[in-house]
């Protein structure tokens, strides 16, 4: 039983693997996107921007505005946002769009962002889940219920190696993955983000994951991952859901045993 299964995970990693190989050399990875010296702009480390700024320039640097959402592209300058995400239809034809398309866009945004008095970069968020989904032509992998399903840590790594180059290749340097909650009630319509419902099958996973974004140590190939959603956010009680839903966006209403041993884990 133990050699069917090495057999099939094996198997597995090869299909996998070697589809990405021919769609990744479909699609055009570009060079992350260039952006000019913020020394020239008026602060050089983060203690001198801090240093400099003022109170509204602070608080403009705090929240992330979704592209959306802006009225103009000038109000990053006007306001010296932070953050812009590129969320459900955020890209730059609403969905979807080629990587140079995407490159283009981010680029736009970040030009404004350098016209602000200090002219810091934004950091710029996309979704990309099980690949880089955002881009036409992108390698697509299987949702995390899937991999979880491999229990293959190097596996897990490499695909989000693959995605991590995508990412890069439409200028953007965050992405909001891995999904490390883990789902205990199959109800739940986000059961497919979680590696599954036993922490030491997610946890590795969840580390191997941060590895294929970020590598070993941050640089300038890393593209940021963020652990989400939050502490518990599959642990949720079937009936005290919100906004129509009965256990989405519900009370996990857990001991602190159960918090400490099942869903802090990963994160």
């Amino acid at each position: 039983m133990g050699t069917t299964v090495r057999s099939r995970n094996h198997s597995m990693r090869r299909g996998l693997l070697g589809a990405a190989s021919i769609l990744l050399a479909g699609v055009a990875l570009l060079a992350p996107a260039s952006i000019p010296s913020v020394a020239a702009a008026g602060c050089i480390s983060t203690s001198d921007c801090l240093s400099k700024m003022t109170l509204a320039e602070k608080a403009g640097q705090m929240p992330q505005v979704a592209n959306t959402y802006l009225r103009s592209n000038s109000d990053i300058a006007t306001y010296g946002l932070g953050s812009v995400l590129s969320g459900g239809g955020g890209g730059p034809n609403g969905a979807g769009g080629t990587a140079s398309q995407w490159k283009t866009m981010v680029d736009n945004f970040q030009s404004y962002a350098l016209q602000s008095r200090l002219g810091i970069p934004l950091l710029y968020g996309v979704d990309a889940v099980h690949g880089n989904n955002n881009i036409s032509g992108a390698v697509i992998f299987p949702h995390n219920i899937g991999m979880g399903a491999s229990r293959d840590a190097a596996l897990v790594q490499q695909e989000e190696d693959i995605t991590r180059q995508e990412v890069l290749g439409s200028g953007i340097r965050w992405s909001f993955a891995p999904c490390v909650c883990v789902a205990r009630d199959d109800r739940w319509g986000r059961t497919y983000e979680s590696y599954g419902e036993d922490p030491s099958v997610g946890n590795p996973l969840a580390s191997a994951a941060v590895t294929g974004f970020q590598g070993t140590s941050l640089s300038t190939t890393s593209v940021l991952s963020t652990a989400k959603h939050f502490v518990a956010d599959g642990g949720t009680k079937y009936g005290t859901g919100s906004s129509g839903y009965l256990i989405d966006q519900g009370d996990a209403q857990i001991t602190e045993a159960e918090l400490d041993a099942v869903h802090l884990p990963p994160f």
